[in-house]
């Protein structure tokens, strides 16, 4: 069973950035792709960025448009930390961001369906 944990949140203003980590234990990130989502109050859990490594070792990233050149994950050596970097806040981005991994071949990994394994979610607060 892979354990998931967030860390890095916080109050920040607009314009600010922020790196959000996610640590792994019981398992790691190497068969699996690994993935950002955010929930903001009254709003369904929603998809920002995932990070996939093909079969010939090629990573490949793909961000929500709302996040798109302001968002970047990355993954550690081990494969076992997970990265989120933020630049240029909104308050918009305010929510609770969750890393996800454990995806299936075929599964829709923009979806939460798509993954076994969430961590606790980390808040986000940009201030205008």
């Amino acid at each position: 069973q892979v354990q998931l944990v967030e860390s890095g949140g916080g109050l920040v203003q607009a314009g600010d950035s922020l790196r959000l980590s996610c640590s792994a234990s019981g398992g790691t990130f190497t068969d699996t792709a690994v993935a950002w989502f955010r929930q903001a109050p009254g709003k369904e859990r929603e998809f920002v960025i995932v990070l996939w490594q093909s079969g010939d070792g090629q990573v490949h990233i793909q961000a929500a448009d709302s996040v798109r050149d302001r968002f970047t994950i990355s993954r550690d050596a081990a494969k076992t930390m997970s990265f989120l970097q933020m630049n240029s806040l909104k308050p918009e981005d305010t929510a609770v961001y969750y890393c996800a991994a454990g995806t299936t071949p075929g599964g829709n990994w923009f979806s939460r369906y798509g993954y076994s394994y969430w961590g606790q979610g980390t808040q986000v607060t940009v201030s205008s």
